[in-house]
């Protein structure tokens, strides 16, 4: 029994041994209590902001826990200060052996790594602006199992500068990657200020775009394709140009934030990925291995425990304003992971789609334009953003290529038709009627038909409940308490909140 035991825990113990785990965490201007005069107003030490030994004590004690429970074996950090800092960081964390930073000689904070797998060495990437001094780009060579590997450490300007900075350091960034063997492996990393869907929020807030909607994220580092759809781990596969896949697509649309801004969930810290990551060579990604770390004394009742700081006076407790990210690797061949996806419900379960997947018996309930709602018997809906083939009322049988979350909102990208059957003389039954609450996540994309509401300050009031509702068409919404049947509704899901859609003056009658 010992010999079975025995072998058992080699086995495990072997199967684990190349796997290594690499983490990402902005600690929010962890400053030693030096002097340097680069400082922030309330780092001065020992003044008046409570800034002095005790608070520098019970920073430091509560982010080694963090690291500690982290349990990665290279940590990626930004907003530090100083060497001395990492020494600090390293007494209460002695499995890391390698410890390196860099920062600008006039600058307030920099970049830096503890890693317990051999830093060969570091590369100072400058990015430089004439009225402003914010960080470098921190290039660092690793060796494990006889493997070199780079990881680019970032912190982007903030959303404090438009975004023409960002893509500047974008830019950067990838003239030095062009310089890499096409194979070669990487990773980049860090607070890029810049939200997976980067895009989408310059489209929101006009007053970051000094860029005709380019992004330094999306469209510098290619993570998304020309169609604008993101690049997956199929189609990173196929592409000529240097294209990233970025590790937030693994997760949930819920899930997805280390960040918060205005309580709303936000992804500036990111980690990107190269195909050759995927080729199933030297390093390897592990498949939906990605995750935001978020114990219960960092994140509770959906606020994150950060560094407090009331009026300028340090209050000696929390830990920072960001949540750390984290990946997994290793040095076996890369594994697909397995879908299995056979009705629209099972769409939901997915957030990337490895190889198309068929749908079958899909019924299109809603058409408007180019898009279109579609629906099995029984199961649930989901919209298609570009439909234009396909006819209202039809059943067919479906290829579909890519899925995404719009804002939250789920949607199948790009698809084929493989059959188109009978047209369908009634479809009632594929319609959501009268229900006590529209807000469950359960009825996104569904038609809700024959809804009477009462209309006001851009919510619809019906049965002692309100749901947000969005008319396409500015020029068909309704005065104040006006009332209203919905014919057909769509139901939808924008910036982390539902809401019923009007797509035209047909889907909608006033009462008297």
């Amino acid at each position: 029994m010992k010999k079975y035991l025995f072998l058992f825990t080699f086995l495990l113990s072997f199967s684990f041994a190349n796997e290594f785990k690499v983490a990402s965490y902005n600690v929010q201007n962890l400053f030693d209590l030096k002097y340097d005069k680069t400082e922030y107003k309330q780092y001065i030490p020992n003044t008046k902001s409570n800034w002095n030994k005790n608070t520098y004590n019970t920073k430091i004690k509560n982010l080694a826990k963090v690291l500690k429970d982290l349990d990665a074996n290279i940590i990626a950090l930004q907003e530090i200060e100083s060497i001395q800092v990492l020494k600090d960081l390293k007494k209460q964390l002695p499995r890391y052996r390698y410890t390196s930073l860099l920062k600008y000689k006039n600058g307030a904070v920099g970049l830096g790594f503890l890693s317990d797998i051999k830093i060969l060495h570091n590369k100072k990437i400058s990015v430089k602006f004439n009225n402003k001094i914010f960080r470098p780009i921190m290039e660092t060579t690793f060796y494990y199992e006889n493997i070199k590997f780079k990881i680019f450490n970032n912190h982007w300007p903030s959303k404090k500068a438009q975004e023409s900075y960002r893509i500047k350091y974008a830019y950067t960034l990838l003239n030095r990657i062009k310089e890499l063997p096409k194979d070669y492996d990487y990773i980049i990393l860090g607070d890029l200020n810049s939200n997976y869907d980067e895009k989408q929020t310059l489209y929101l807030n006009k007053n970051l775009d000094d860029s005709l909607n380019i992004t330094g994220i999306n469209d510098i580092l290619n993570t998304i394709k020309e169609d604008n759809t993101f690049i997956n781990k199929t189609s990173i596969k196929t592409e000529e140009k240097r294209v990233h896949y970025n590790l937030w697509l693994e997760l949930a649309y819920q899930k997805r934030f280390s960040y918060k801004y205005r309580g709303r969930n936000t992804t500036p810290d990111n980690i990107l990925l190269p195909y050759s990551l995927f080729d199933g060579k030297k390093i390897s990604y592990i498949n939906g291995s990605f995750k935001v770390f978020k114990p219960n004394y960092l994140y509770k009742n959906k606020q994150i425990n950060n560094w407090k700081v009331k009026r300028g006076v340090h209050q000696n407790k929390g830990y920072s304003d960001h949540l750390p990210i984290i990946a997994s690797f290793n040095v076996n061949a890369y594994k697909t992971e397995a879908q299995n996806v056979t009705s629209i419900k099972d769409l939901y379960k997915v957030n990337n789609i490895n190889k198309p997947l068929i749908i079958k018996d899909a019924v299109v309930i809603y058409k408007n334009g180019k898009s279109a709602i579609i629906k099995q018997k029984n199961n649930r809906a989901i919209f298609v953003y570009n439909a234009k083939n396909l006819k209202a009322f039809y059943n067919y049988d479906l290829k579909i290529f890519s899925i995404e979350s719009f804002h939250g909102l789920k949607e199948i990208k790009s698809l084929a038709i493989i059959n188109e059957k009978n047209k369908l003389d009634n479809i009632d039954e594929y319609y959501l009627n009268n229900t006590k609450d529209l807000t469950n996540i359960k009825f996104q994309n569904e038609i809700i038909k024959g809804l009477k509401v009462t209309y006001k300050k851009r919510y619809a009031y019906f049965n002692k409940n309100k749901i947000s509702i969005y008319f396409k068409n500015k020029e068909l919404i309704p005065k104040d308490n006006t009332k209203l049947l919905l014919k057909k509704a769509h139901i939808g899901y924008f910036r982390q909140k539902p809401q019923l859609v009007i797509y035209k003056k047909s889907d909608f009658e006033i009462l008297k």
